[in-house]
């Protein structure tokens, strides 16, 4: 997706833990929209139209910083969470929990489940 014109990739940052919760795309469209609400904005490059973090679900984020790479190609949205967690899937406690939740052990090489 770096490569498609006018499209850069943005990681998503919890603000208060610095937890990276959501990697995600943005374009032009998405910033303005982004700024000018104060939530996570992004650009879907599967359905190619603007994406309100939790528009359906609920579970927004407030926009509390926007920062840019130093050869300013890539975006870190800073944000709030409001309600609930980013990722669809749910822990066995059924809440919601950031996009990152399995890891690869460097030693067995298997993918183990962060947030049960």
């Amino acid at each position: 997706m770096a490569d498609s014109p006018g499209i850069l990739p943005v990681a998503v940052q919890n603000v208060d833990t610095k937890e990276v919760i959501l990697v995600a795309y943005v374009n032009e469209q998405a910033i303005k929209e982004a700024v000018k609400t104060r939530t996570a904005v992004f650009w879907s490059t599967s359905r190619n139209e603007l994406w309100e973090k939790g528009k359906t679900s609920g579970e927004t984020f407030e926009l509390v910083g926007i920062y840019v790479n130093c050869e300013q190609n890539s975006l870190l949205y800073q944000v709030r969470p409001k309600r609930g967690g980013i990722c669809h899937t749910k822990n066995k406690k059924g809440e919601p929990r950031n996009c990152f939740y399995r890891r690869l052990d460097l030693d067995t090489r298997e993918l183990m489940n962060a947030d049960p």
